[in-house]
């Protein structure tokens, strides 16, 4: 890894993973101002869940509408699916595209100039991206726990909450890896952004549709979604060995395949 190139990215790329930061940590703050009315309203809530088609709820990671009133069951229903899909979004479209950047923006020779390797491009900028995921799921998990201890009404699990927080973090990376992986299968240099977003809501469809319809529950293990669990309210709730072991072992393959790629690939001017 280039500590030169390290640098030049991380500032390159700082303001956009401020600006995520921000919005994803706003949206969070401002849906669980709510759960105070949520509560003094329970009754009124509970009459319109209970026309909702019994498997709405299950997607949300909910088993029991009543643990929406617990605040980490609120908090885990309304606000994680910001990080589900808007943080695998940013996560995906920061990896997708910055390995291409230079060669759809006519700068590639800049970056050819430079006394590096292949191998040291693809490390300085994939740690970049890794660093940047592992940033924002730190800062917005952190705001989600103290916006948690501000609005609370009884004690939640702490121990949940970082299980939950640890799930979205190796989400985020997996879609990182998977965006590293797709950039160096494009032959000729352009933006991928839109089939990223695209890809990351499809696979959420696919894993709402399989939660909802029974008689698809199988198509679910295709999204990587189904791999993370939300039911913080069960009592034996943890990082289960198989989750782990899919998130890791796929993201260690596409980041590797991804690398040996690279290290091959043509670089257009």
């Amino acid at each position: 890894m280039n500590s030169n190139l390290f640098s030049r990215e991380l500032r390159r790329n700082m303001f956009t993973l401020l600006i995520w930061t921000a919005v994803i940590t706003a949206l969070t703050t401002l849906t669980m101002s709510f759960y105070g009315v949520f509560l003094e309203n329970n009754q009124k809530i509970l009459a319109m869940i209970s026309i909702l088609p019994e498997g709405t709820l299950q997607f949300k990671g909910i088993s029991d509408v009543n643990d929406l009133f617990s605040v980490l069951g609120f908090y885990s229903a309304n606000n994680v699916i910001y990080m589900l899909v808007l943080g695998s979004i940013y996560s995906i479209v920061l990896s997708s595209g910055i390995l291409l950047r230079e060669e759809y923006n006519k700068t590639a020779e800049f970056l050819l100039a430079w006394p590096l390797t292949r191998g040291e491009i693809f490390l300085s900028k994939a740690a970049v991206v890794f660093l940047n995921v592992i940033f924002i799921n730190i800062v917005t998990a952190t705001a989600g726990y103290i916006t948690l201890e501000i609005v609370k009404r009884e004690p939640f699990s702490t121990d949940a909450f970082l299980v939950m927080s640890v799930y979205t973090l190796l989400l985020n990376l997996f879609f990182a890896s998977l965006g590293l992986f797709m950039s160096t299968l494009v032959k000729r240099a352009r933006p991928i952004t839109t089939l990223s977003i695209g890809l990351v809501l499809i696979l959420y469809f696919i894993f709402t549709i399989s939660n909802i319809t029974e008689s698809l529950s199988a198509i679910g293990y295709v999204s990587p979604y189904k791999f993370v669990n939300l039911d913080t309210l069960d009592p034996d709730y943890r990082i289960e060995f198989i989750s782990l072991l899919y998130f890791i072992v796929l993201s260690l393959l596409m980041t590797f395949i991804s690398f040996r790629l690279y290290r091959r690939k043509d670089i257009y001017l």
